[in-house]
């Protein structure tokens, strides 16, 4: 079937199996979806989510559940002084050179609206945020904030959904443990330490099926959606979009176990299914090199932006992703890259190619120095990369050893820096003199290359990070890949700032939304936050379920009165630009 069947009529369509009718249907069931759809009930529209796997919560159920959303009202209450103009200046400041003549107005309406969202969520949900100790990573730029901006969801249990008992999408790593506790309680480095002094919390949470981090969150966000009405079909894929003789977008079809459905959206329809990473051929289009792994669900290929393009859409930021190194492992049977900061070891430094180090290992931003390109579209021209260290590493990251008695293959050693170089195709006299200048600096306690001794914004209460620089000198030397590994692509459907999709010649394609990492996010590969991807994800949803539930360009407090349980904000977004 295609569009000008439907427009047309010159073949004939195919015939549903079945009909369903709607206000609005969102396209997958991550944290952007949720929120899309929450807003859109809460203000009374009829809301149908469509999801691809078997399982909800996409890769926000696997996350850590940390969100950045500055001005918020918790923030506030511990007297921090913030406000959306200074999250705007700090977007602003610590974005790529070129990104605020396409990207200002956005940012400004997320630095807006992303205190009303978690205002709205608090109150339409069953979650409650709190704080973490976290600083803004990158504290030189204009706007940051040492404390206030970065939070997280409180455990949530599973009996919120009542008798609804939607599976959500498990994480490879436990989920009986809190963010806050991550960050606290070093589980990285002490495992069963910190497991036996936390026993009888985590028996509870068990015995409760109490969810944290992103399960909590998704667990909350489906409880009101749930509450507020919407339906919700899993297993099935959204296959083809369906517009009118205007190329506006009326609905889609749905496939489910060979049987098509017909769904009829009379406000629109909400792109929010993932990123494009599982593409084989657009990633290799795109991302083109080495990579480790991809650490995000497989059914994160792409189909919202397969079916924007054909209804003409502009895209747009599809060289940006989350990006980081990973440990392998396995997940639903298959091989997985485990996204944690196994990095942040003080006897472990990153070399490219050449055998040089061409980091601070200890950045924020590390995807972007994966990922730097010879050229615009290019090829990497650090890859493939390596993390190099000694014998200690083992018993200091116990996570890394039982990943390499686990991956065959995956970890190389050698009794000395001269044969691993060997192993790896690395120069072995660069290799030797990266290490040598590595352990001078160690000497002196000053990273005279990259600064790594100096204290850094994002390491702020968070004990997996251990900073400080440690030689590396005991024998046997080892090496692991260290590659791009893909968490989310950020690149999409270009839309305007009220979530609109913007079509190849500039106007908006009616009746079509994105979100979410699906869009073409403002916020790309260089993150601001270490919850950069949600708390925007949310906020994004929230603005596209508010311009759906107005029926137009929404203007501000039109939608989501006090007197209907919202807030009210005071002034436009566009007063900040």
């Amino acid at each position: 079937m295609t569009r000008a069947d439907e427009r047309a009529g010159g073949v004939r369509a195919p015939v549903a199996d079945s009909l369903l009718q709607c206000d609005v249907l969102v396209v997958g069931s991550g944290s952007a979806a949720l929120s899309a759809a929450l807003a859109a009930a809460a203000a009374g529209l009829k809301v149908l989510i469509v999801e691809k796997a078997a399982v909800l919560g996409g890769t926000s159920a696997m996350s850590g559940g940390a969100v950045w959303v500055p001005a918020n009202h918790h923030a506030l209450a511990r007297g921090v002084e913030d406000s959306p103009r200074e999250a705007l200046a700090y977007l602003r400041a610590t974005a790529p050179a070129g990104w605020r003549a396409t990207e200002d107005r956005l940012w400004a309406q997320f630095a807006f609206y992303a205190p009303e969202m978690l205002r709205f969520l608090e109150t339409h949900t069953p979650l409650r945020f709190a704080l973490t100790p976290e600083a803004d990573p990158l504290m030189d730029c204009a706007g940051a904030k040492a404390f206030g901006r970065m939070l997280t969801p409180d455990p949530l249990r599973a009996g919120v959904l009542g008798k609804e008992r939607r599976p959500i999408r498990r994480s490879p790593l436990p989920q009986v443990y809190t963010y806050l506790e991550v960050i606290g309680e070093d589980i990285y480095h002490h495992p069963c330490r910190v497991a036996l002094k936390l026993a009888p919390r985590l028996l509870w949470r068990c015995l409760t099926r109490t969810r944290t981090k992103g399960a909590a969150l998704i667990t909350g966000l489906l409880a009101g959606c749930l509450a507020k009405g919407c339906r919700i079909e899993t297993s099935a894929r959204v296959i083809d979009l369906i517009t009118d003789a205007r190329g506006a977008v009326t609905g889609a079809w749905f496939s489910r176990n060979g049987r098509l459905t017909r769904v009829t959206a009379g406000r629109g329809v909400v792109l929010a299914s993932g990123g494009f990473e599982w593409d084989a051929l657009r990633r290799a289009a795109h991302f083109p090199g080495p990579f480790d792994a991809i650490s995000s669900p497989r059914t994160n290929e792409g189909d919202g932006h397969r079916m924007a393009q054909a209804a003409g859409a502009r895209l747009a930021h599809m060289d940006q992703a989350n990006m980081s190194g990973s440990l392998p492992t396995r997940y639903e049977g298959r091989p997985y890259g485990l996204s944690v900061f196994f990095q942040y070891e003080p006897n472990a430094i990153l070399v490219n190619r050449d055998g040089l180090r061409f980091t601070n290992e200890f950045a924020f931003n590390l995807g972007e120095a994966l990922d730097a390109r010879e050229e615009p579209g290019g090829l990497p021209q650090h890859l493939p990369a390596w993390l190099i260290a000694d014998a200690r590493l083992l018993w200091r990251a116990p996570i890394v050893l039982a990943c390499a008695l686990r991956s065959r293959g995956w970890m190389r050693m050698a009794p000395t820096l001269g044969a691993l170089a060997v192993k790896l195709g690395l120069p072995p006299a660069a290799l030797e003199q990266t290490v040598t200048r590595f352990n001078r600096f160690c000497a002196t306690g000053v990273d005279e290359d990259f600064n790594r001794h100096q204290a850094h914004g994002h390491g702020k209460g968070d004990r997996r990070f251990h900073g400080g620089l440690m030689n590396i000198k005991q024998a046997p030397f080892v090496a692991v890949p260290f590659n791009r590994s893909f968490t989310a692509t950020k690149g999409g459907p270009r839309t305007d700032e009220f979530g609109r999709v913007l079509h190849l010649d500039g106007h908006v394609i009616p009746g079509l939304f994105c979100a979410g990492v699906a869009m073409a996010n403002p916020i790309g590969t260089r993150g601001v936050g270490a919850g950069t991807t949600l708390g925007p994800n949310l906020t994004w949803g929230y603005i596209c379920g508010r311009t759906l539930a107005a029926g137009a360009i929404p203007l501000a407090g039109d939608m989501f009165s006090p007197a209907a349980g919202g807030i009210a904000p005071a002034n436009e977004p566009t007063e900040l630009l």
